[in-house]
C-alpha cells in the first residue's frame, strides 16, 4: 500500500495539556482527507506535527516516505496555516513570485500558475494591488494560491474555506478535486459539514484523540445517522446503535 502520509502514536504535549494523543493515521495517495473536530481538538497541532513546524513529544510520521521533519521532499508540500503567511507590504503578484522563487518554480511555469491561481481566487483584477489593502476574504485567498504556485503533491490546508463567499467556495472545491484527480493527496481543516462530506475520508477529532475515522457515508451508517455532525456527537458520546 502507498501512502502519502503515515503517523504512528503521535503524541504532543504542551505543559499539562495533551493537544494531541496516541494519534494514528494511513493516508493513501490522492486522497482528500478531512478532519473535523471542535476547536482545540488538535486539528491544527496535528497538522503542524506534520508539517515539521511542531516537533512531537511522542510517535513519528512520515510523507512521501520520508520521515518528518521533511528536507528532501519539502519543495512537494503545500501548507495553507489559519493565520495569514503572506506580506502585507507587498502586492499579490509579489507574494505569488516570492513563494515561487522559494521553491524554485521558474518564470515561465509561474506566469502560467500565476494566472490559473488568480483566476481561481476570483483575484485577476488584483494582481497588483497591496495585500494591506485587501478584505480578510481577499487575503485569505492569496494565502490559499502561495500554498498552491509550486504545484505540490501533498497540501496541508487550514480552513481554507473560512471567509470566503459561498460561490467561490464552490470554485475552491471544484479546483480541489480537479487536484485530487490528478493523484495530489489533500488534508485539509473544516467546521463545514457540506465540505467534510465531499472528502473521501474523515478523521473525527476531540480532545486531541481521533475517535473516528473512514468515509463519511460509513461514519453515518454506522451511527444510524443521516448527516456528519449527528455521527461525530454519537461517536463523541459513545452513543453507538
Amino acid at each position: 500500500m502507498s501512502y502519502a502520509i503515515s503517523a504512528d502514536r503521535l503524541v504532543k504535549r504542551f505543559d499539562d495539556l495533551v493537544a494531541v494523543s496516541d494519534l494514528n493515521l494511513r493516508i493513501k495517495k490522492g486522497t482528500l482527507y478531512g478532519l473535523i473536530g471542535p476547536n482545540g481538538s488538535g486539528k491544527t497541532t496535528t497538522i503542524k506535527i506534520l508539517m515539521g513546524l511542531l516537533r512531537p513529544t511522542a510517535g513519528s510520521a512520515s510523507i512521501l516516505g520520508e520521515k518528518i521533519p521533511i528536507r528532501k521532499n519539502v519543495a512537494r508540500i503545500g501548507y495553507m496555516p489559519q493565520e495569514m503567511a503572506i506580506y502585507s507590504d507587498m502586492t499579490v503578484h509579489e507574494n505569488l513570485q516570492l513563494f515561487a522563487e522559494l521553491y524554485s518554480v521558474t518564470n515561465e511555469i509561474f506566469k502560467r500558475r500565476e494566472e490559473e491561481l488568480l483566476k481561481m481566487i476570483g483575484l485577476e483584477d488584483r494582481r497588483n494591488s497591496p495585500v494591506s489593502q485587501l478584505s480578510g476574504g481577499m487575503k485569505h485567498r492569496v494565502s490559499l494560491a502561495c500554498a498552491l504556485v509550486h504545484d505540490p503533491d501533498v497540501l496541508f490546508l487550514d480552513e481554507p474555506t473560512v471567509g470566503v463567499d459561498p460561490e467561490l467556495r464552490a470554485g475552491f472545491w471544484g479546483y480541489f478535486s480537479r487536484l485530487r484527480a490528478a493523484g495530489k493527496t489533500i488534508v485539509l481543516t473544516t467546521h463545514y459539514m457540506d465540505e467534510a462530506r465531499r472528502c473521501d475520508v474523515v478523521g473525527m477529532m476531540r480532545q486531541g484523540k481521533l475517535i473516528a475515522e473512514g468515509p463519511p457515508d460509513d461514519l453515518m451508517a454506522r451511527t444510524s445517522t443521516t448527516d456528519l455532525e449527528q455521527a461525530f456527537l454519537m461517536f463523541a458520546k459513545g452513543e453507538m446503535p
